[in-house]
């Protein structure tokens, strides 16, 4: 076992010095497994620690190294290695004490004494700027606490502490000075801007640091803080959500891992707070002392706190508990019927949550079972309210399912299946009282959701949506009802040939949306489902033009893109999907058409008016009208009901919008580049794929610089690294080759950044490729990433077969890969002897396909070659002897003449690879020129 521990251990140090940093790590935690030695075990935790350092993961390279010295105090490279992780880890007292300990053992070296003085300097600084901020701090307490003072003073004084929380210095200092009781008495203070104030600053005191955020919530109480978060003002209650969603991460994430650096103290485990945390949070749901706007931002936060279920991610017990604890409350504000006016305060925007948080808490459930009993609790939560005397209580249930029905549709199809409760909503909906009406018009509505139930409320409930439409008095059942009759008309998708109703009828239908969305006279939520009908109609290609040619109808769809009112924006999305056709496609195969109309089959017909053409006249038509900026203002909300098919629908349109060149500028310049960022990450997994391809595009055609301004350029290459998976498409695998290729081309520091997320083993995987673009483009991103040390090391390897594909690449037919191989060996050639030698080894045709780059007609090719064939000859005289030996040396004669100023780059290689010749003594010059005969 011995041995085979030390055979890993050599294999780590051979990747480790080849720059194989991961595949070094790998060999010795494999060898740290097997060993039964106490001093090879501590050698081993000494050079994984490096492997660590290397990977900037500092937490474990300093518990790496602590290791190493349990068994030996003495090995100054583990105490160094550990120094340095505690520098990087913020801990600078023990850093200097190993750093001093290094010194004394080995006082002459530079390294250690270096460091030692860093250290101290940085202390120091440390040390003036607590001393300085302690007294800035001391300041803005005296101020706020003085009662005295001007208003303004107080105010200023308290945004003063907003700023110094943000540093650790000022948060720390904040903190020691029991700054938590004041914060705590301006946040019983009636001032908004104190209260404001004090909950940025307690932000700033919790962001990252699990054991303050434990301290703060139990000082502060959560009682307090959802109290703050129910207020009626709603800047106070979106700040304290803030608050409150930074003190859930800073505890969940100490509950990942272990929390070193900023947070060095040994804590119990947080899920205790966490789950008291949500207990609070679920009790908010149904009281009424909670204001609408504070209602809403608990349901966000426990949406946001819900965890997915993934492979990642398999426990979901917090899931299970939480449906435990108040599966019962959220349907309480779900069920509420705001116009009786009994129960808690809600906005517009509170049912949609409702659904929102109902379908996570459903799609985190793991097997039939619990999700058998989610559905019991559901039913009996409808039956027990439907099974009542009381209209309200009838209603109530009804108003629940139509919640269900958008959230986990499974579960609010089988509450409407229960006995009683479609014919109720069908009595209902011819109810003279315009409440009940309403509560049953939305039902009905959101009952028609599957093609099944669509077809028997065709049948059934058509004539009475027809009458609602036409002879109700009261605009916001016929609006409704107008809803009711869209979805119905749009059961047939975008198959032309499947219509529900008779030719012509969805265009007047989508004439009266349109007309009740420009008609600002009208309270938003009738403007609200006015576009909820226009979602369902533009499924019809000849609704789409009408649409986009109503310039009007346009910007008020944007303007409430850009409102309050968070319900609207899945509506927006799907809208703008239909009209630039970003939905999926599936052509049918030509022959199964056929075969389908010999059975006698339906076929689904695409509508004329849906072909590209016509589409990208549409995409013309909503850039002019400012699609752009709306798509950009909602992705920017913070809300539930942004969910993330809404999320997966603005990532589709934004694709949309970048497929030709020219707008793609236009895109850029309104932000569109910066909204798709936070789109890759909060999406489906389609929606993910759809932005990172949008991503794409813009990179390959804009200047990412500009496009991407600052950090956010470096926040782009993972997304396209995702895209160099099997299950992208081709047209995506290229687009993200493309894209890489341009960054790589920007600056060492993103080519790090692509190396980093391991994008080199896959895109040399497709320089393997068939298709004979994506082979060229994989080709072309290594040839700007061999630029980087990293990736010509791994040229360099004797073992590699790499240096041989480039050699045989430009040799290819195609110009495009010959150009791309050819340049890679340039670069790489210029500064590896060792590689340049190896090169006749790699094919018998070498001197060939050199000499061919060199009688190429195409400039590039031709610079290249005689870039490469100079490497080759300053790297070695005897390959410098093959070359001249060759047909190369009369090519490069005649590359050296002429004066066009076009060609003086390959007039200079070629001149300088005959001076090299006559160096070696291979050639000489006569005066009337270069002697073309080598010398015996």
């Amino acid at each position: 076992m011995t041995q085979d521990s030390s055979a890993l251990r050599e294999e780590g140090n051979s990747h480790f010095k080849a720059g194989d940093v991961q595949q070094a790590l790998s060999c010795y935690t494999k060898a740290l497994k097997i060993s039964d030695c106490q001093s090879q075990s501590a050698i081993l935790y000494r050079n994984r620690s490096a492997c660590y350092l290397k990977l900037e993961d500092y937490a474990k390279a300093e518990a790496d190294a602590s290791k190493a010295l349990d068994v030996d105090q003495g090995d100054v490279k583990s105490r160094f290695r550990r120094a340095q992780a505690l520098e990087k880890l913020g801990q600078l007292e023990q850093a200097f004490l190993d750093a001093q300990k290094c010194a004394q053992l080995e006082p002459k070296n530079k390294a250690f004494q270096d460091l030692l003085r860093q250290l101290g300097a940085q202390i120091q600084q440390k040390a003036a700027q607590f001393s300085s901020t302690d007294s800035r701090v001391q300041q803005m307490f005296k101020l706020l606490l003085d009662s005295s003072a001007q208003t303004s003073d107080r105010q200023k004084a308290a945004q003063n502490l907003v700023v110094l929380s943000r540093e650790d210095a000022g948060a720390e200092q904040i903190f020691r000075n029991d700054g938590v009781k004041l914060l705590q008495k301006l946040l019983e203070s009636q001032e908004e801007e104190l209260v404001l104030s004090a909950l940025r600053t307690l932000v700033g005191l919790c962001t990252g640091h699990q054991s303050r955020t434990m301290a703060i919530v139990n000082e502060l109480g959560m009682d307090s803080l959802c109290g703050v978060m129910g207020s009626s003002a709603s800047a106070v209650s979106l700040s304290a959500c803030h608050l409150l969603q930074v003190m859930f991460e800073a505890l969940t994430e100490g509950m990942k891992k272990e929390i070193r650096g900023k947070d060095e103290a040994i804590l119990p485990e947080p899920s205790r707070e966490l789950r008291s945390m949500l207990r609070h949070l679920i009790d908010m749901l149904p009281a009424t002392s909670v204001s609408g706007s504070g209602r809403d931002s608990a349901i966000n936060l426990l949406v946001k706190q819900v965890p997915r279920k993934s492979l990642k991610n398999p426990d979901n017990s917090l899931t299970l508990w939480v449906i435990d604890q108040g599966i019962k409350k959220i349907l309480e504000v779900a069920g509420t019927v705001p116009e009786f006016g009994n129960g808690p305060p809600l906005t517009d925007n509170t049912p949609m949550s409702c659904s929102v948080l109902l379908n996570k808490l459903y799609d985190d459930l793991r097997s039939e079972k619990e999700r058998e009993n989610f559905s019991k609790l559901c039913e009996e939560y409808v039956q027990h309210h439907f099974g009542s005397s009381s209209m309200e209580s009838k209603l109530r249930a009804i108003q629940t399912v139509s919640v269900l029905l958008q959230g986990p549709s499974d579960v609010g199809n089988l509450t409407l299946e229960l006995s009683g409760i479609m014919e109720a909503v069908i009595s209902l909906c011819a109810s003279e009282n315009i409440s009940h009406q309403q509560v049953a018009v939305e039902a009905l509505i959101h009952a028609a959701g599957k093609a099944k139930r669509a077809s028997f409320i065709t049948a059934n409930g058509v004539a009475l949506l027809k009458d609602l439409y036409k002879k109700s008095e009261n605009d916001r059942i016929r609006v409704r009802a107008l809803v009711g009759l869209c979805k119905l008309g749009s059961a047939g998708g975008t198959d032309f040939s499947m219509k529900q109703f008779a030719e012509g009828s969805t265009l007047k239908l989508a004439k009266q949306c349109r007309k009740w969305l420009c008609n600002e006279s009208l309270p938003p939520t009738s403007r609200r489902w006015a576009i909820e009908g226009l979602a369902y109609l533009t499924l019809d290609a000849d609704v789409k033009e009408d649409l986009v040619e109503d310039k009007k109808a346009l910007q008020a769809m944007f303007e409430l893109a850009k409102s309050e009112d968070k319900t609207v924006l899945f509506a927006i999305g799907s809208t703008l999907v239909n009209c630039t056709n970003s939905y999926e496609i599936e052509k049918p195969d030509p022959q199964m058409v056929e075969l389908a109309k010999y059975a006698k089959q339906h076929v689904p017909e695409e509508h004329p008016k849906d072909a590209q053409s016509f589409v990208e006249k549409r995409v013309v038509k909503l850039l002019e009208a400012g699609v752009v900026s709306a798509l950009v203002c909602m992705v920017k909300q913070e809300s539930p009901t942004l969910t993330e098919a809404c999320r997966e629908c603005i990532a589709r349109v934004m694709l949309a919008l970048v497929v030709r060149h020219e707008d793609r500028g236009l895109v850029v310049a309104q932000g569109g580049g910066k909204a798709l960022l936070p789109l890759v990450s909060e999406s489906t997994d389609m929606g993910k794929i759809k932005a990172a391809q949008a991503l794409a595009k813009i990179t390959i055609t804009s200047n990412p610089e500009i496009a991407f301004p600052g950090e956010r350029v470096y926040e782009v290459v993972r997304p396209l690294v995702s895209l160099l998976a099997l299950d992208c498409t081709m047209l995506q695998n290229f687009e993200a080759l493309m894209a890489l290729t341009n960054l790589a081309g920007i600056s060492e520091r993103l080519r790090q950044k692509i190396i980093k997320e391991k994008a080199v083993p896959k895109i040399e995987g497709y320089m393997f490729e068939e298709h004979e673009m994506v082979r060229a483009a994989a080709t072309e991103c290594m040839c700007n990433l061999a630029l980087s040390t990293e990736v010509q090391k791994l040229y360099q390897a004797t073992e590699s077969d790499r240096l041989k594909l480039l050699v045989l690449y430009s040799g290819e037919d195609d110009e495009r890969l010959r150009k791309a191989a050819s340049g890679t060996l340039a670069v790489l050639t210029g500064d590896s002897p060792e590689l340049c030698l190896r090169i006749p080894g790699t094919t018998s045709h070498w001197l060939e396909i050199f000499q061919a780059l060199l009688l190429s007609e195409s400039q590039d090719l031709r610079h290249r070659g005689v870039v490469i064939i100079m490497n080759l000859m300053q790297a070695d005289k005897s390959l410098a002897e093959k070359l001249i030996e060759s047909e190369a040396l009369e090519i490069l004669s005649v590359l050296t003449t002429g004066d066009d100023p076009i060609q003086a780059s390959i007039r200079k290689a070629a001149q300088r690879c005959l001076d090299l010749a006559m160096e070696y003594g291979l050639i000489r010059s006569n005066e009337g020129g270069t002697n073309g005969n080598s010398e015996e």
